[in-house]
């Protein structure tokens, strides 16, 4: 499928990472590409291995026109639910960016608040690049939150399954406890909270 471009000078691409996970921040990026400095190989994040990836976030912060990594902590995520948690990282990520974009692509189905043209695109991680783009370094960003917690509390396993709801993570849960960085809206927190009595 072709994603028609618009005929502007900045095209910014933005997506998130971690609006699954049951721990962390919401982790987002927003990116306008150099097109004198084509990025071989951008894909969807999750295609990637993570040595690639590391590789490319390394390749596209120094290419890049500007870029810009955002998020919305545990708190927002809490009071103001995940999908408003995200559109508000999404926000925080463009606006943020050295150069204002002239058009924005938004990976998904829904747009955040702009003050310029966006359109949102499915799967827009494997269509556009700007998006691909946003979508790693916004992953080793978030990746890399986790394997801060993984230190801070290795009997969570959190450099294995990056937070989501995995059963080692359902088990550590049921064992251990929440640590302060648990999503508390999430429903398998929720849970845990009601059995300890919390």
């Amino acid at each position: 499928m072709q994603i028609e471009r618009p005929d502007v000078q900045y095209i910014a691409g933005v997506d998130e990472v971690g609006r699954g996970p049951l721990v962390g921040d919401v982790v987002t990026a927003a990116v306008i590409l150099d097109p004198n400095q084509p990025i071989v190989g951008l894909a969807d994040s999750k295609k990637l291995s993570e040595k690639k990836r590391l590789l490319l976030a390394q390749e596209i912060k120094q290419k890049a026109l500007c870029y810009c990594i955002a998020r919305a902590s545990i708190e927002e995520i809490d009071e103001l639910n995940i999908l408003h948690a995200t559109m508000l990282a999404m926000s925080r990520a463009v606006e943020g960016l050295s150069i204002a974009p002239d058009f924005v692509f938004v990976d998904g189905n829904r747009l955040p608040k702009l003050t310029m043209n966006a359109q949102s695109v499915v799967k827009g991680d494997s269509l556009v690049a700007e998006i691909s783009a946003a979508s790693i370094i916004a992953k080793v960003a978030r990746d890399q939150q986790m394997l801060e917690l993984d230190m801070q509390y290795p009997e969570f396993g959190f450099a294995a399954h990056k937070g989501y709801p995995t059963k080692a993570h359902f088990a550590a849960l049921e064992q251990h406890g929440i640590t302060p960085h648990h999503r508390k809206s999430f429903k398998p927190v929720q849970r845990i909270l009601a059995m300890k009595g919390l």
